[in-house]
């Protein structure tokens, strides 16, 4: 692609997601209101999630009517060789609930490689952005990772599995391999917004087992144009595909990957 297609489409994918943003602090403010549907134990849907999806959706497949789809709510709709992958309010139940951990995730996605990476923030007013080649921003101001490799100053970002999730004891014995080793694990309970943070130096690294892809695929994209390194459980396995997700600067990476591989 043209560096003239690249910046088009950051700024349509820029552009939709405020929209999508700007939706969601109307219901924001009016969240005791909204219709909610659990999914499963712990995980829910609102009207908030619908309309923002329904907009991001309706935005792409009028600017880019050839490209295909893979949304949170409305699932994957064929086309091309090009799909965007959007969570359109990552952080659902922290948005329900009042604590303002939240964002609309979009990515990108061309001949089966992830090209382009937003996470908005609207409470913040912050939005983190990356074209693969580019490097990654917030706001506009170039960003990257945390250079430490000290383990015991290193503060991490992970998602504690909730409801019957099978993983819930792997990750109880990954928190008590690494916990000892660290300043802290935060679990804020939005992952696009948490990768976002590794990519910008504000965790030292994160990492989740089987995420589904609208919540990793714009934040692959931050990390890597950040500096991160960036593997799935083994090094050989890619985060696309698996949806587990180990992440941290280069001087922090083996120490970290490490404690977690222990088992």
């Amino acid at each position: 692609m043209t560096d003239a297609a690249v910046a088009e489409d950051l700024a349509l994918a820029l552009r939709l997601a405020r929209e999508a943003g700007e939706l969601l602090l109307a219901h924001w403010a009016e969240r005791a209101s909204l219709t909610v549907t659990a999914k499963g134990a712990g995980d829910f849907v609102s009207e908030a999630d619908r309309e923002a999806e329904a907009w991001l959706r309706r935005g792409f497949a009028c600017a880019r009517p050839d490209d295909g789809w893979l949304g949170e709510e409305t699932g994957a709709a064929a086309g091309g060789a090009r799909r965007w992958i959007v969570d359109p309010l990552d952080g659902t139940t922290n948005f329900l609930h009042g604590l303002g951990h939240w964002a609309v995730s979009v990515a990108l996605e061309e001949e089966g490689a992830l090209s382009l990476g937003v996470v908005h923030d609207p409470l913040r007013g912050e939005t983190f952005a990356a074209t693969r080649g580019c490097g990654a921003t917030l706001n506009g101001s170039p960003i990257a990772v945390a250079a430490g490799g000290v383990m015991a100053s290193a503060l991490f970002g992970t998602g504690i599995p909730f409801g019957d999730m099978p993983h819930i004891d792997d990750h109880a014995a990954d928190l008590a391999r690494l916990m000892p080793a660290c300043a802290g694990v935060r679990r804020l309970g939005a992952a696009a917004l948490d990768l976002a943070y590794v990519a910008a130096g504000r965790l030292d690294g994160f990492w989740e087992r089987r995420l589904q892809p609208w919540d990793i695929a714009a934040g692959l994209v931050l990390l890597r144009e950040a500096g991160a390194r960036v593997e799935g459980w083994t090094p050989e396995e890619r985060p696309e595909t698996s949806g587990t997700v180990i992440a941290a600067g280069p001087a922090l990476f083996p120490a970290f990957s490490a404690r977690l591989r222990a088992a």
